[in-house]
């Protein structure tokens, strides 16, 4: 795994405008990065496919452990109101569309697990879609050899998958929905309709602010009409809690994250993973914070519910050494050993690997200057070769 610098497409925001990648840059900041990439080994990446499919094992063992119990749903501060709705999702076997789990991995030491984005992943389209635009143009380009090639079967694996809803799961249409003023949310929603229509599933857009709730219990779009299946870029953490929680269960919606992904979107997953597979070698050791876990020297403090890096904390030798300030925290927090991000250059990188209908199939790299992997951290392309 190395860092090599390339020069950029000269028309590549020219092309993100004729794709419709507007978050290209955020807040003024570069978000797609070009001027280097990232080249691994195809025995690199084999690694990181059976490790990616293996963790994802596990951690479907812990959700089968946890709905089946009350305390753990408690640990996991699943809202007690909600548990019945919650483990009718894994006991009816409700599909899943994709996930990302984030890792730790130089290209020679064995992967780490750094948590599990099952609920709702983002950085899909650049991952799936733009970083393969981006290998096509340079080879053309002879700026990359021809035999180069990518981790990368997200799109035709997300079209698949939704072909298979509708012929195998009775998806006769699904509504998408994100949240208002979401540049990022409504681009990544935007590109998955354009996938299940690639796959003939009709659907329809709406604000997750626009759903209403009809005289049946039902939820209902801006015309009225029951949404029966629903892809929802909007956390479980929120939902549960919020006044129409207690409608879940009766509305007869197919929800897109499955319920069930509120266990393993959870930070609670990882010291359950580190109880139930102590000392596998792709995990790093985890505990509640409060269940007086031993004393380690380096260590990382994330509540439950964090997004995007917030209220994260970095310990080292009794020293706070990074910090992410956020909403967060109320709720418990949990504490996994640490281990720094492999640095190249004067930035750290973070591996998503990602999943669709619980297989792997590519990879995303994000960078950032920073320990702590936050929101605008930088999304840099890769490459196989050799």
């Amino acid at each position: 795994m190395k860092r090599v610098t390339l020069n950029e497409r000269p028309d590549w925001r020219e092309k993100a405008a004729e794709y419709g990648f507007e978050f290209h840059t955020m807040y003024g900041e570069p978000y797609w990065c070009e001027d280097a990439y990232y080249q691994f080994t195809l025995a690199q990446i084999e690694t990181l496919e059976d490790v990616t499919a293996e963790l994802h094992r596990m951690c479907l063992k812990v959700v089968e452990k946890v709905v089946d119990s009350d305390a753990l749903m408690t640990k996991f501060h699943i809202p007690r109101h909600t548990w019945q709705f919650v483990r009718n999702s894994w006991h009816t076997g409700q599909p899943s569309l994709y996930s990302r789990l984030d890792l730790v991995y130089d290209g020679q030491r064995p992967p780490k697990l750094l948590e599990n984005n099952a609920d709702t992943p983002t950085s899909l389209y650049e991952a799936a879609f733009f970083q393969w635009i981006w290998l096509e143009d340079q080879i053309k380009a002879g700026q990359l050899p021809a035999q180069a090639d990518q981790y990368n079967s997200l799109q035709e694996k997300l079209i698949e998958r939704f072909r298979e809803l509708k012929e195998r799961h009775g998806f006769s249409s699904l509504h998408f929905a994100c949240c208002q003023d979401t540049t990022e949310d409504r681009g990544t929603v935007q590109y998955l309709q354009d996938c299940a229509l690639e796959a003939d599933l009709p659907n329809d857009f709406l604000f997750i602010e626009e759903i209403g709730l009809g005289e049946k219990g039902q939820f209902t779009d801006t015309e009225n009409r029951v949404i029966g299946n629903l892809f929802k870029l909007y956390p479980w953490e929120f939902m549960l809690r919020e006044i129409f929680s207690t409608k879940l269960e009766d509305a007869g919606v197919r929800w897109l994250e499955p319920a069930w992904k509120s266990i393993i979107s959870n930070k609670a997953l990882l010291p359950m993973l580190w109880e139930m597979f102590p000392g596998h070698p792709n995990l790093l050791p985890a505990y509640f914070a409060g269940d007086n876990p031993p004393p380690m020297d380096h260590y990382v403090v994330k509540p439950l519910f964090s997004r995007e890096g917030a209220n994260i904390r970095i310990v080292e030798n009794g020293k706070e050494t990074a910090h992410v300030d956020g909403p967060y925290g109320e709720e418990g927090t949990i504490v996994q050993e640490f281990c720094p991000l492999p640095r190249f250059g004067d930035s750290y990188t973070v591996i998503g690997s990602w999943l669709v209908n619980d297989r792997p199939c590519g990879i995303s790299i994000r960078e950032d200057k920073e320990m702590i992997t936050q929101d605008l951290s930088r999304f840099y392309p890769h490459i196989i070769l050799g």
